[in-house]
């Protein structure tokens, strides 16, 4: 029998589980975000599909295949408000591997699609995938590696 704290949605069922990785859970998505969000993320899977099969996965030649389909990259001003742009494409996050922090090859991308509406994808050697979620609330489309 299950713990009686245990919170609705509460991941592995600790208590707490949403109050300690809030920062982990995206947002929600109204239907129609919903569903323009899922035909981005069909626009994108083929795409990363065709670089997997090629064996391109450095974030250059995805930022390019990404701007090929017409989206526009992030841009901020000096205090980092932004200015425009939908599109994120970085370096794979880092990760302890054998006691050293590396950085596996590929790329992630991030496509903000509406304020509530985000695709995410990932390309690299072994694998690629496309996602569409809420945003986080600290990170906007990328999941927050870490808390705080």
């Amino acid at each position: 029998m299950g713990s009686p704290y245990v919170e609705p949605g509460a991941g592995d069922g600790a208590p707490h589980y949403r109050e300690n990785n809030g920062f982990r859970i995206s947002g929600d998505m109204s239907a129609a975000s919903a569903k323009d969000a899922q035909r981005e993320a069909d626009r994108i899977e083929p795409a990363l599909k065709r670089l997997w099969q090629q064996g391109m996965w450095d974030p250059k030649t995805v930022r390019a295949a990404m701007l090929k389909l017409g989206y526009q990259e992030e841009r901020f001003d000096a205090k980092g408000k932004l200015l425009g742009g939908t599109l994120r494409v970085e370096p794979m996050d880092s990760r302890f591997k054998d006691g050293r922090e590396v950085r596996p090859e590929g790329a992630l991308v991030g496509l903000r699609v509406h304020t509530d509406a985000c695709v995410t994808a990932f390309v690299q050697k072994t694998n690629y995938q496309v996602s569409t979620h809420g945003p986080y609330p600290e990170t906007g489309c990328f999941e927050p590696p870490a808390g705080h």
